[in-house]
């Protein structure tokens, strides 16, 4: 009886420890993590409220869609491509086609409009290509002539644009090797903080924002004679929820599950005598290689916009060491 009442006694003083300390990791200032890199930002200063392993080479999958769109609306923009005008689906690389796609086929005719939908919202990896393919096309028409064996094919020079974005937004830990992040034989890689610049970077342009917004979007596209209609639904089930109003979920067996979100308050409003000052809240979220991409991006969030406002509360100071580099405005 005494054994049995010891034994007692030592599992009560076992599961009071437990308890305690349990509640000291709860009420603490960092919590435990699950993803192997992760990083929370302000979108309007780059101040970095929180980060883990942020540095660290990655590979990060289909975040790498981003990049590919924000070159496709960049030459958009300043080359005055018609976002309606029709891409012919090419032979695709079988290690670009992926499996959960819109089912896109080698001849297919699509706008580059529903191309960047299904890039976007659904990850499709035949849509990244031929937006590549596409675009580069474009892109390697305004060179000057000359020998066009050192260009590479069209989505090559596109990837080659893809990297001298990254370089631009200061993502110097980033190289992309392809439009739509496989990693089946070299590794492409970058790390939290680049993502979150460039993450900054594409959501400062509304057809991005919108784009990544959508839950789901019906696009159409041709097929010989026929005229095929398909429903793309998001990957990001966060979408919609607290506010979230995008990015993009990523995956690849080496990456692991990736998660970038992005939300939003309403602007700060603060009356100084005659002047009316607002402020932009925007959070942006990279989850690396997490178990829960999910359950941890909204446990992240709820924890950033803790820390944004005792930020603000301080005042915003801005730290150089503790800011993003890179043009983000």
């Amino acid at each position: 009886m005494e054994r049995t009442d010891t034994a007692v006694a030592t599992f009560l003083r076992k599961l009071s420890l437990f308890v305690v300390v349990s509640a000291l990791i709860f009420l603490g200032a960092r919590p435990l993590r699950a993803a192997q890199a992760a990083i929370i930002v302000d979108a309007k200063t780059g101040c970095i409220l929180e980060q883990f392993q942020a540095e660290k080479k990655r590979q990060v999958g289909s975040l790498t869609k981003i990049a590919t769109a924000m070159v496709v609306l960049d030459w958009s923009t300043k080359e005055g491509g018609d976002l309606n005008q029709v891409a012919t689906v090419p032979q695709v690389p079988v290690s670009e086609t992926g499996t959960d796609g819109v089912g896109f086929q080698p001849g297919d005719s699509v706008t580059l409009r529903d191309l960047l939908y299904a890039a976007l919202v659904q990850s499709d990896n035949v849509a990244a290509y031929t937006l590549a393919n596409h675009v580069g096309q474009a892109l390697l028409a305004k060179l000057p002539a000359g020998p066009t064996s050192a260009r590479g094919s069209a989505v090559d020079y596109f990837v080659l644009q893809m990297n001298a974005l990254a370089q631009h937004l200061g993502m110097l830990r980033t190289r992309f090797l392809n439009p739509s992040g496989v990693d089946a034989k070299e590794k492409p890689f970058s790390t939290a903080s680049d993502l979150a610049r460039l993450t900054r970077y594409a959501m400062n342009n509304a057809g991005f924002r919108f784009y990544v917004s959508q839950k789901e979007r019906e696009i159409q596209f041709g097929r010989g004679a026929s005229r095929l209609r398909y429903l793309l639904r998001n990957t990001n089930e966060l979408l919609g929820r607290d506010n979230i109003d995008g990015v993009k979920t990523g995956r690849t067996e080496r990456a692991g599950d990736c998660l970038i979100l992005s939300v939003a308050r309403s602007s700060e409003v603060v009356q100084q005598g005659t002047t009316t000052l607002i402020t932009p809240r925007r959070l942006i979220v990279v989850l690396l290689a997490s178990p829960d991409r999910f359950g941890e991006g909204e446990a992240m969030l709820a924890r950033g916009w803790a820390l944004y406002d005792r930020w603000a509360a301080a005042g915003r100071p801005l730290d150089p060491k503790q800011v993003l580099g890179g043009p983000g405005e």
